[in-house]
């Protein structure tokens, strides 16, 4: 994780907010991971779980994936289990972490972007498993955006 000096104000933030969003991103980045993880866990299990091919959920299951929101300081500790995902603690190293600011994850999640633009663009970095991260990156591309575009609001047309 960056340190909270390092870190770069959100788009969309004044620069004025820039004291206070490192003062409050560095005491984020100390909490526990359980929390924000078990909230994700629950979340992919309703959006991700059910259009997980079984090649992935035999890659990821039992391995610990560590996601970090740079820009915020918030860490998800994730796990595969036969269940579903569950939040992996702090105890262990994580196999995968993939580390991006929150546009980046965002722009993922509603189909804007693929990984590998982000990767290119150096807004999504990858460490560790290198094999279990281009597994992820496939199975995102195949399933398409997690968002649906209809859940982003109206969309206004130009004529």
């Amino acid at each position: 994780m960056k340190p909270a000096a390092d870190r770069h104000l959100p788009a969309g933030l004044p620069a004025w907010l820039a004291p206070a969003h490192r003062r409050i991103a560095g005491w984020v980045e100390r909490l526990p991971t359980a929390p924000p993880s078990f909230a994700l866990a629950r979340v992919l299990d309703r959006v991700l779980l059910p259009r997980l091919p079984a090649d992935a959920r035999a890659a990821m299951s039992g391995r610990c994936i560590e996601l970090q929101v740079t820009d915020f300081g918030v860490r998800v500790r994730l796990r595969l289990t036969p269940s579903g995902f569950v939040a992996a603690g702090d105890a262990g190293e994580a196999v995968l972490c993939i580390l991006a600011p929150s546009a980046s994850y965002w722009r993922l999640l509603r189909g804007q972007d693929d990984p590998d633009q982000l990767f290119f663009e150096r807004a999504l970095v990858m460490e560790g498993d290198t094999e279990l991260g281009l597994v992820l990156k496939n199975t995102l591309d195949a399933i398409g955006p997690l968002w649906p575009q209809w859940m982003s609001g109206p969309k206004v047309r130009v004529i």
